[in-house]
């Protein structure tokens, strides 16, 4: 049974007050307070009572407000604010949909299958790979909420990245895509670089360090650090068990988040718990000896429904068609969610991951070529892995002072201990052209990151404008030591005849510890930014942020304690302004500009001879136009950037793992990011970019050149066909045009097209879903080279033709 009125395909999502002011705004008594006497019953019963009680329709399926009570309503409202205490308890939220029209739904799920299956109306719920449910039938899925805002298919309307408020992507001058979690599912993606890199223009992933960290180039620049839930975190990779969505600001993102690259930032949202108990375990296995399985579940603690659990563990053992590579994790992410009333909720993470990880250094190059050596092959002297422990623990919480203001802080706290075990990292190739030189790298090293925010949001109308107000301040803390470390020459390789095992552990312990570095970088923020509404269709962004920074790295060759008599930290402080303008002719249609300036990161390498580096700074001009069409379920988004970036650092040519001062950058070029539903059978994502980015202020060597791994052109497509209730399949694939690998002595890597599919069906078992997945990478098995590490002589070759084959139970 569904009241009143079916659901329709839904409009963007604003905040509860603006919505229903605007919707009671067009009756002849909109704004004006009136007495309520709703006394403590079922929520239907009470739902029903308001909808008599102000002559609106509400609209809602009968499932969803089932088992609920409501805790009344008694004295003098408005409409709004009666609404929202019958809900009060309840995770529900109003929405309009029409006149005098309210639908009632569940905001700030995710668009996870768990939410789909305790969520969505059994009589209109879909049966896909992904979207596995308890109920039978078919869902529309514009009918489904994402984190406050609308959802369909892969299109997301809101992500508060960009400005930390909850403003839909159309009103904010600034392009800003999100990966959902359904997308991610949908491609098997079990690295959050598969899923960034195949569907948001303008990233590549950054290769160094034998691939052993996940990290990005957006717009033609080294992203840095990764943020989670709006907080940075230290460098890492990450399980993407509890990640519900990737979120991606293009451009300088200093006004919020202080020192970052300005070619962009990269965050992402974990999953929080859910009101319904929901259970899900997946096993997934693939070529070349690859297995992971996972396990999810959710559900309340308590008979209100106060406290919510969720629990994400994941076990992986992943092979490689790469001789030795190999990579072994344990993940285990419990979460614990209090939301005791309407306008206070806070969440406590805690995140364990154990990692054992051999990593892939690649092979050299020949001329200007890479070497003519089988894909597969390592230089590497044994299947010696790193070992890595990380412990996570995090929280947030907000608070509602009235309607219109919020309070909210987060906090993060993670330990990091890794134990470097590079036996072969390549560094040169010699004269002949077939004796590689390598690196032995062993030893432990700790790094420990705390981070905090406190925001204050709030709206209010002056002279019949309306603003969204943010206020706030952080904190962030990093330190990492490398004591007792080895970092030698070791015996070089032949790669055309490689001979293993030529290093024992003996060899490897005699050797002296001659490396011992530290870094220290410490920041403090505040910022404001105003978002002015101007007749509903312009708006004005406006902000600046003052970050006071100190930093330094400090090494020796003879013990720690000589390194940290040797370490002294600079200091910096600069003032980073950003301002756009958006103008809305139609609801469906947004042109943008802005301009913004950044601090950049803190140059994380160091140079051979012990120095720091100047900070990076940035400055960006942008502009473009987004539309939303199909009833919002399909979004566009095409921008036009020009972006310099000065005192930047690349690889040093001389000294391995070291870097050098490079000169400023200039990046512009166009961007195009397509998604969404194009009908109830057809999703899809595009991308497009096109960078041109060169050294424009450096020396001979550099001046002119293109930085190493960024393409000039680079494509990606992405759809899948609901054939029924049952069947559904996918096709895509990237496209990337020809890098450099190295600025010194170039080598050119050339350009490759993968396709890729994959086949899904969903066998419905009364209050279970059982979904088979099989998904094929390169399915032309066609060779290329993903991209260069940190010179000539550490390509990483891509994979060939792989499949990964996937069952989910769901229940």
């Amino acid at each position: 049974m569904e009241h009143a009125y079916p659901f329709n395909a839904r409009r963007l999502a604003q905040t509860v007050g603006a919505i229903l002011c605007a919707a009671v705004a067009s009756g002849a008594e909109a704004e004006e307070s009136r007495s309520f006497d709703i006394p403590p019953q079922a929520l239907a019963a009470a739902l029903n009572r308001f909808s008599e009680t102000v002559d609106m329709q509400l609209s809602y399926p009968a499932e969803l407000t089932e088992g609920m009570q409501s805790p009344g309503v008694s004295g003098t409202y408005t409409p709004e604010r009666a609404l929202e205490k019958l809900l009060d308890g309840s995770g529900l939220k109003p929405r309009v949909t029409g006149n005098d029209i309210i639908t009632i739904e569940r905001p700030g799920a995710s668009l996870s299958t768990e939410y789909l299956l305790a969520q969505a109306p059994k009589e209109n719920y879909p049966v896909t790979a992904t979207d596995e449910t308890r109920y039978d039938g078919p869902v529309k899925q514009e009918d489904l909420t994402v984190n406050g805002g609308d959802w369909s298919g892969y299109n997301v309307l809101n992500a508060s990245t960009a400005t930390k408020t909850d403003t839909p992507i159309l009103d904010i001058p600034m392009n800003i895509q999100v990966v959902p979690r359904t997308l991610m599912d949908d491609q098997q993606d079990i690295r959050i670089t598969d899923a960034l890199v195949k569907n948001v223009s303008g990233i590549q992933a950054f290769h160094g360090s034998g691939n052993i960290y996940e990290n990005f180039y957006i717009r033609g620049f080294q992203t840095g650090n990764i943020y989670r839930n709006g907080l940075l975190r230290g460098f890492n990779t990450y399980d993407p068990a509890n990640i519900e969505q990737l979120e991606v600001i293009k451009g300088p993102a200093s006004m919020l988040y202080g020192r970052t690259q300005p070619g962009g930032l990269i965050n992402y949202v974990t999953k929080k718990g859910l009101q319904t108990p929901t259970y899900s375990i997946q096993q997934q296995l693939g070529t070349y000896d690859q297995y992971r399985t996972t396990l999810d579940a959710t559900g309340p603690i308590d008979q209100n429904g106060e406290l919510s659990y969720r629990l994400n563990f994941a076990y992986q053992d992943i092979g490689s068609f790469k001789q030795f590579v190999n990579d072994e994790r344990y993940f285990v992410a419990p979460t614990l969610s209090w939301r005791p009333s309407d306008r206070f909720e806070a969440n406590l993470e805690i995140e364990y991951k154990h990692e054992e990880k051999v990593n892939d250094w690649g092979i050299p190059s020949i001329g200007n070529r890479p070497a003519p050596v089988p894909l597969n092959r390592s230089y590497l002297d044994s299947a010696s892995a790193v070992e890595n422990d990380t412990t996570l623990v995090a929280y947030d919480w907000s608070f509602k002072l009235n309607d219109d203001w919020k309070l909210a802080n987060r906090f993060l706290w993670e330990n990091w201990d890794i134990q470097y075990n590079d036996i072969g990292g390549a560094t040169k190739l010699q004269a002949d052209n077939r004796t590689l030189n390598r690196v032995l790298i062993t030893g432990p090293a700790n790094q420990e990151t705390y981070a905090t925010n406190l925001d204050l949001t709030g709206k209010l109308r002056f002279l019949n404008t309306s603003h969204e107000i943010l206020i706030g301040g952080d904190y962030y803390h990093n330190a990492f030591d490398g004591p007792n470390e080895r970092y030698s020459i070791m015996e070089p390789i032949d790669i055309f005849n490689p001979v293993y095992n030529v290093l024992s552990q003996a060899d490897i312990d005699a050797r002296p510890l001659d490396w011992n570095f530290l870094r220290r970088e410490e920041r403090f923020g505040v910022y404001f930014q105003d978002h002015i509404t101007l007749f509903d269709k312009l708006h004005l962004l406006g902000g600046g942020r003052y970050d006071w920074v100190t930093y330094g790295t400090a090494f020796s060759g003879t013990s720690f304690e000589e390194a940290k008599a040797n370490f002294s930290g600079e200091e910096d402080q600069k003032f980073s302004p950003r301002v756009g303008i958006l103008y809305q002719p139609w609801e469906w249609l947004s042109l943008y500009g802005s301009y913004s300036e950044s601090l950049g990161s803190a140059n994380q390498g160091f140079s051979f001879s012990g120095e720091s580096f100047k900070p990076e700074e940035g400055e960006q001009y942008e502009a473009g136009f987004k539309t939303e069409l199909f009833d919002q379920r399909f979004s566009t988004t095409v921008s036009y950037f020009h972006l310099n970036k000065t005192n930047t650092t690349m690889n040093d040519p001389d000294h391995p793992n070291f870097r050098i001062t490079a000169g400023k950058v200039r990046s512009r070029g166009i961007e195009v990011d397509v998604k969404g539903q194009i009908s109830e059978q057809l999703s899809l994502v595009t991308t497009y970019a096109f960078t041109d980015i060169r050294y424009v202020k450096a020396n001979a060597n550099l001046q002119g050149q293109r930085p190493i791994n960024i393409p000039e052109h680079q494509a990606s497509l992405w759809g899948t066909y609901q054939f029924d209730d049952h069947f559904k399949v996918g096709l895509g694939g990237v496209a990337v045009g020809k890098r450099l690998g190295d600025n010194f002595d170039p080598v050119e890597l050339p350009g490759y097209v993968r396709m890729d599919m994959m086949a899904a069906y969903t066998l419905p078992l009364k209050k279970t879903r059982l979904t088979a997945q099989i998904n094929v990478n390169n399915v032309l098995d066609k060779d290329y080279y993903q991209g260069s590490g940190y010179n000539r002589n550490s390509i990483t070759t891509g994979e060939p033709i792989t499949a990964m084959g996937s069952l989910r139970l769901q229940f």
